[in-house]
């Protein structure tokens, strides 16, 4: 009778503590339906579907149209006008009697006149064409330049968006294992209890360890979520995609090592090559306004056909053809300073763009040491964390056993548990800390690769 009440009061704990079960086994990652994305087919599909990455895309067939459009000045242009009208008064000229040079006026002309006119123009030399051919080059560099820009942001927020979601899963992995640990303590605690072998406390420690665990189990759930949500966005995947990511954890601490010993260089940073483009527009601009003086020279010619009569029906039968061709020449004189003004501007803005390059150069400097020392500090912290793990892990082992034999009291397992996955946690934490830092660190000497 004493065995099967006994019996009753460990189903009935169990029958307490069955939610928080159900809670923990209903926190489950959906799964992807198709193939699992490493790293690489991640980024791949970012710089192929990433809004941003398109419009730098967009934004080089821009510049490259607009190019056109300024060369397209150097081509002849050619025009074609026709004009019809009907005089209702014919127009009066003067002319002065020949008898007596008195001046009568007199009508002259034809009611109906249609003028059919072809005109071409060639532009010798002109300031802005000239503009517009040096500065194609540095156009479509510029816009090449901005979409590199554009892409190593996209890996860099990708690369570091993947880890965090690793991060996140790895945690849940934590936590699933831990609430196995503690289901089973629990269970051993509260038969220990119920055949008095040991007193209340002791199952109300595995409940209240179970509990911890089950509340961080969740909080990492939601967390796996919420990073897969930012990084189907930067890939630009539409939000109901499933997605599911696989990774080498090995291969995950090879990639972790990087050189260290590194120099910087400068001129590999695109924000740097950006203002030296800048630089070198900013450059012709100058040139422009300086060279402002010169004269403008064009050619043209132009051929018409006119069509008179005082009839309608009869002004198309007789065709009165004239054309003619010639240089026209502009030269500016006097602007009022202008030219002068703008030369002046030019060179001032020149300037402020070395103040911008030299103030970049400080920035880059500051953060490659920034980021090399980040990346120094995780790293260190990944090799100790992986050497407590394996400790941890010794000691759990040994723990565990020895409180089954009775050896150990339970205070001293649920330490040894703790310890076992805080030393988790920390392991996953500090290695994928120290692959994201990589990342910092690779950008911040201008070597992270944008083609996969």
């Amino acid at each position: 009778m004493k065995q099967m009440t006994r019996t009753l009061r460990l189903l009935l704990g169990l029958l307490l503590l069955a939610p928080l079960w159900l809670q923990a086994q209903s926190t489950t990652l959906p799964q992807a339906n198709g193939t699992e994305y490493t790293l690489t087919q991640c980024l791949n599909e970012a710089l192929t579907n990433q809004p941003l990455v398109r419009q730098a895309n967009i934004d080089q067939e821009i510049t490259r149209s607009s190019n056109q459009i300024a060369l397209s000045a150097w081509l002849p242009q050619v025009g074609f006008t026709g004009t019809a009208q009907h005089y209702l008064q014919l127009p009066f000229t003067i002319f002065p009697d020949p008898a007596t040079g008195t001046l009568l006026p007199r009508q002259l002309g034809v009611r109906n006149v249609t003028t059919l006119g072809l005109s071409g123009t060639q532009v010798i030399y002109n300031n802005d064409v000239n503009l517009a051919a040096r500065s194609k080059r540095f156009n479509s560099r510029a816009a090449e330049q901005n979409t590199v820009n554009v892409k190593i942001a996209t890996v860099s927020n990708v690369s570091k968006a993947f880890y965090d979601v690793l991060l996140a899963q790895r945690q849940l992995d934590v936590f699933t294992q831990d609430i196995a640990r503690l289901q089973r303590n629990y269970r051993d605690a509260r038969v220990r209890y119920e055949t008095g072998v040991a007193d209340k406390t002791e199952y109300l420690q595995a409940e209240v360890s179970l509990n911890n665990s089950l509340a961080g189990r969740k909080q990492a759930f939601e967390a796996v979520n919420a990073r897969l949500a930012y990084l189907k966005q930067l890939m630009g995947l539409p939000p109901e995609r499933a997605l599911a990511l696989q990774y080498d954890t090995l291969k995950l601490e090879i990639d972790a090592v990087v050189d260290t010993t590194v120099a910087l260089n400068i001129n590999n940073r695109i924000e740097i090559q950006q203002l030296q483009t800048e630089k070198a527009l900013q450059d012709l601009n100058v040139d422009y306004y300086r060279l402002g003086f010169l004269p403008s020279v064009s050619a043209f010619a132009n051929y018409n056909s006119v069509f008179q009569n005082n009839e309608v029906s009869d002004q198309y039968r007789t065709r009165f053809p004239n054309s003619y061709l010639g240089v026209q020449l502009g030269l500016p004189i006097f602007t009022g300073f202008r030219r002068t003004q703008n030369i002046r501007r030019a060179r001032l803005q020149n300037t402020r763009l070395d103040e911008d390059i030299a103030n970049t150069r400080n920035q880059i400097n500051t953060e490659y040491a920034t980021a090399l020392a980040t990346y120094k500090g995780y790293y260190t912290e990944y090799l100790l964390g992986k050497r407590n793990l394996e400790a941890s892990k010794e000691v759990y082992n040994v723990i565990n056993l020895q409180y089954r034999e009775g050896i150990r009291a339970y205070v001293d397992l649920i330490v040894a548990q703790t310890t076992l996955r805080t030393s988790q946690l920390n392991y996953y934490t500090a290695l994928f800390q120290v692959l994201s830092s990589k990342v910092d660190l690779q950008r911040a000497i201008g070597e992270l690769p944008v083609s996969y």
